[in-house]
């Protein structure tokens, strides 16, 4: 599989003021990418764990720390989804 690369700049005093790291602070930024990209059904949890480089289920067990939904029904389609359980 072929992959690009995405290459952000940002101010070095960023990692002073959140008090992180380089490493800390890009992989909070892919998970906050990727967590919005699932919120905006862009990606499926799968596709957005692979590109955090996490497993699935760490994904959506992340996904609070960011206010978004690991299942995200409208009332009507998780009835449905319990009728056929």
């Amino acid at each position: 599989m072929q992959y690009n690369k995405l290459d952000i700049q940002y101010p070095q005093n960023w990692l002073d003021v959140l008090h992180l790291n380089k490493e800390s602070f890009e992989d909070e930024a892919k998970m906050a990418m990727a967590a919005k990209l699932f919120e905006l059904k862009r990606l499926s949890s799968g596709m957005a764990a692979n590109l955090v480089g996490i497993s699935r289920v760490q994904f959506l067990l992340n996904l609070h720390r960011f206010n978004v939904a690991m299942i995200d029904l409208e009332e009507e389609e998780l009835l449905m989804d319990i009728n056929n359980a």
